[in-house]
Parts: C-alpha cells; structure tokens; sequence
C-alpha cells in the first residue's frame, strides 16, 4: 500500500511543488532573450510525474500552453519506453499537433531522476518569437510558417547535440535572439529538477507517485463537485469569427453536455478548415475548452491532471478545431481563443453569474515586427496586445486586458529599444466599452511610425498580424450592448489584417483593439457611476446620453437628475 499523507501534510507538499514551478519560471524571467518571454510572460512551465500525468504548473502560466500541454506532454512521455530516459537527456519540438498549436511554440523536456531513478518530468513552453519561415497569418500551409522540429534529443546523457542547434540557428533570422531562450528554458528545467530532488530527499520520499495520486485525485473530486451543480442537459452556442476578404464567416457550433460530474463538449458542426493560418490543432481546441471550464468551475482548483478528467471534448477531424497535418496554424489564436467566449455563452443561462461577456482581447492581438537596422543587423520583434474585457454580472470588464489568454501588454520603453520604430500614441478608446449595467472594458490605440531620418530601418519593415473583431464586435450579454469593433490603418487608409504588411521610413500603422461587452440593460447602470466614467473620460457625454439615458451638465459634469429620470422613463 502507497504512504498517505495527512491534510495538513499534503497541503505543505501541495505548496512547496508550486513554488518550485514558481522559482523555474522566475529564472525565465532573468534569463530569456526576448521581451515576448521576458515582459509579456508568453511562456509555461509544469511538471508531471513519471507517468506523464501533470502535477503542477506555473501560477502564471498560458491557458493555451499549459490546457494544450496536460494533454501533449502525457504522450510525448509516452512515446519512449521509460527505460530509454537517461540523467541529462533534453528533448526538444515545435510540432503542432503534439502540442500548442503552432512552430512558434516550442518544447522543452526533460526527464527528472532521483537516486539514479526515473520520478517525474519537466517541461517548458516558450513563444519563440522567431521560428523562421513566412510571417504572415495568409500562409497556406504549415511548410511556409518556418521551422518544424520534431522530437529530437537536444542533450544526450548531458552531450549537446550541436547538429539541432546548427540546425535551428540557419532557419532563423535572429539566431542569438532564438538560441538564447532555448538555453533558458534548459535552465528552467534544471531549476525545476534540482528543486524536485531536494524535495524528495528533505521529506524522505523515494518518488512522486503517491503524492501524485492523491494531489490528482482530490483535485478532480473538488471538480467534479461543482460540476455536479448545475441540472443535467445540452446547451448550445454558435460562434461567427471573420475571415479574410472575400471568404465565408467561420462557424463553431458548440454543445455542452452535462451529465452528473461529467461534461462533454460536441464541436461537430463547425467550419472545415481553412486555407490560412487561423486553423487549431486538437489540444489548443481542449485548452480553451478546459479553461472555460476551470474559470467557471473550480478557479481556485490546482491545475493538475484532476481537473482534466470529467471535461471531454469531440472535434471533427478537418474542421477549423481540429485540423490535419499540413494545415496552416501560425494564427491558431485568431479562432482558438473565441472557444472560451462560445462554451460561456453555451452555458450563461445556468450559470450567468460565472461568465462575462465577448472581450475585445479576445483574440489577443498579436504583432511580428521585423526587418534590418540602417546598419544591416537583423531585428525581430513580437508584442501582443490586449482589449476590452467583457463585463460580468458584479462588475465592469477590465480595460486592455488579453482573455482568455493571460500575456501582458508589451511596454512601449521595451518595444522602442527592441526595433528601430516609435510609438507615437499608446491611449484608451472613450466610448470603446460595451454599453451595459456592468460597463464593457475600454480598448487601446496604438500608433507606430517608422522613423525616416538618419536612424530609419532598412525597406521594408515588415509586420504580420493576428487579430480580429474588425467585423463583428464583442457581444454584450442580457442586454447589455457589443463593443467597439478593432481597427488596423497604415497611413490613414484600412490594412489586411490577414496579410503581411510592407511599410517603409515614414509610414504611419493605426491599431485599434475591440472594447469589451456590456453586461445587463444600459439603462439600470447607476447615474453616478456613468458620470464617473464621463469625468474619467471613458464615455462621452454624448453617450452617456444616448446609451446609458443619463443627462449630464457638460460644464459641471454633473448629473443632471431630473433630466436622467424624464430621458430613462
């Protein structure tokens, strides 16, 4: 029979294997190479025990990283017979379909041993801002997105396999850049394994597995007890998601079946892939599933492989959610992060005080800068950027957040002193937040110039974005309005998002992210707090009139009460 561990005991340990998590993710703060990693925290952390089952990962880690890596790292563990890991072996891949989703995402394994004994693994997930290849989200397969590393052996016994690194530095434009956070995530490995062996050895255990057994089983059964909440039944939401110029609106189709402790997500219905990079592999599809889920669910929960097990998901194989190799999947983001918005709506009517409304961060925006300094030295950047969060039955949505991702908002001092280009405007939207009795969050602009003096980059600059919401705005939820759509100008004039931009010294880029959903009728929002948000500058008196019937005096900003009552009644 396996040792036992008392509340008190198993709570300590619970502690002590997140902050490990915690210190390895630290270290990828000091030592990454790229801002993406280093001040967006692109990035995940996690390990498991030697079955391949998760046991912990980073308190900040990437929803769709981490959901996608509780299901991708059991079977890269897998793959091998476990007798095959040595001390100091590092595995490496970007593959897809095995993981995250796209090449930019990259994988780092590592087997953990104690007492020359196999007890668990380490795995890091970085963003890599530069994979190589054609950066733009209109690529029609996944052969011109870059670099496609299967899993191979980085480190053999502690020998550096310098044939794959030789390899990955010709196939990049910032090599340095690229191989440096490979090292980092190394290093987080190393943290992680280091700290797992001092924990065993300091409470005298031979290996994870019991621990295991009983952190996973608790955590499922907390799951399972909310769950068991809601009634029993199917319930349905359709999602419409832009797509280029000229080609049919995507559609996901979602039935949430609930059954006891048991929840299946049925995508059938849902668009065929497409011919462009928007396409998302089965575990990034699962991984916004799983965190709608775990937000509505059990967000206090640890993440662990409990939290997985009641929560099914059935995608169509060569559907938009569940593409086939070669699809392209660079801007998976610009679908998959719509799942969330659509299992949320799917179940607001038995649950509507657990979900907020369409967010303007949602997709994230993201942003791939690249070219030559004056000089000829290559540059390459990537910022993602975040909108209006949807508003919730308590409270107004957040403002310039990325949801249901977690990334942060590139500074604009790191941007500068990573590219040749100026940030001229960086701002919040008035008006941009969904009308509603919870406020839609407020969206950002941001306006970029390329310098045309002596420091001007060498034509072209290129930019690759991922975006959405240029069509159909967030939607508000019981009433309350959309959000402001997004926006994406180059010298005044309406860009393809999709496509890959060529700018040039002087030219001007307008980005407008999406303001977030309303929650609830306009006109139950109290009269102060819309009179808050016009001295704030976050709704103008215009609005306030015309949206929220709130009458105020534009030379007092005062709420003008007599006014308000006559317009609302």
């Amino acid at each position: 029979m396996g040792r036992t561990f008392d509340p008190i005991t198993l709570e300590i340990l619970w502690r002590r294997l997140i902050s490990i998590v915690d210190e390895a993710d630290s270290s990828v703060a000091r030592t990454a190479f790229s801002s993406l990693l280093r001040d967006a925290h692109d990035y995940t952390c996690m390990f498991t025990d030697q079955k391949g089952r998760e046991l912990a990962q980073g308190t900040f880690a990437t929803p769709g990283q981490s959901g996608a890596m509780a299901l991708g790292i059991k079977n890269l563990v897998n793959m091998l017979p476990a007798e095959t890991y040595k001390p100091g072996d590092v595995f490496i891949t970007n593959d897809p379909w095995a993981l995250a989703g796209h090449l930019n995402d990259v994988c780092v394994m590592s087997p953990i041993f104690y007492k020359d004994k196999l007890v668990a693994f380490t795995a890091c997930v970085f963003h890599h801002s530069d994979i190589g290849g054609r950066v733009s989200s209109d690529n029609h397969d996944v052969f011109e997105e870059g670099l496609f590393i299967p899993l191979v052996k980085l480190y053999d016994g502690g020998n550096l396999n310098q044939s794959v690194i030789d390899m990955i530095r010709w196939n990049v434009r910032t090599p340095d850049e690229v191989t440096g956070d490979i090292r980092s995530q190394i290093a987080a490995n190393h943290v992680c394994a280091e700290k797992i062996g001092q924990m065993l050895k300091d409470n005298d255990l031979e290996n994870l597995d019991d621990l295991a057994d009983q952190i996973i089983s608790r955590t499922e059964k907390s799951m399972r007890e909310e769950i068991e909440k809601i009634p029993d039944g199917i319930y349905r939401a359709k999602g419409i998601i832009e797509q280029m110029k000229g080609q049919q609106d995507v559609v996901i189709q979602a039935a949430v079946e609930v059954q006891g402790s048991d929840i299946t997500v049925d995508l059938a219905g849902s668009s065929p892939q497409v011919n462009w990079g928007g396409n998302v592999v089965y575990n990034f599809t699962y991984a916004y599933v799983f965190m709608a889920m775990k937000s509505m669910f059990g967000p206090d929960i640890p993440n662990n492989d409990g939290c997985t097990r009641p929560i099914k998901l059935k995608a169509p194989e060569g559907s938009v959610v569940h593409c086939k190799f070669p699809a392209a999947v660079a801007a998976r983001l610009v679908i998959g992060h719509y799942i969330t918005e659509i299992i949320y709506r799917a179940l607001s009517g038995v649950l509507p005080d657990r979900v907020i409304a369409a967010s303007g961060g949602t997709p994230a925006q993201m942003n791939v800068f690249y070219g030559k300094r004056n000089d000829g030295r290559p540059w390459h950047s990537v910022i993602i950027r975040g909108g209006g969060m949807g508003a919730s039955s308590i409270s107004d949505g957040n403002y310039v957040y990325i949801f249901p991702a977690n990334g942060a908002n590139t500074p604009i001092e790191i941007f500068e002193s990573d590219t040749p280009l100026i940030v001229e405007t960086r701002e919040l939207l008035t008006d941009s937040g969904g009308p509603g009795k919870m406020k839609g969050g407020i969206g950002q602009r941001e306006v970029f110039r390329v310098p045309s003096d002596k420091y001007a980059p060498t034509p072209p600059v290129n930019l690759g974005i991922q975006a959405g919401r240029h069509i159909h705005p967030p939607e508000g939820l019981f009433g309350g309005k959309p959000g402001a759509k997004a926006q994406f100008l180059v010298n005044g004039a309406p860009g393809n998002p999709f496509g890959l931009t060529q700018l040039k010294p002087g030219d001007v880029v307008t980005i407008d992210a999406a303001g977030g959903g309303g929650h609830g009728n306009p006109l139950e929002r109290e009269p102060d707090r819309v009179e808050r948000d016009v001295i704030d500058g976050y709704v103008s008196l215009e609005k306030a009139k015309q949206d929220y019937g709130v009458v105020i005096d534009p030379k007092t900003l005062k709420v003008d009460m007599e006014e308000t009552k006559k317009l609302r009644g």
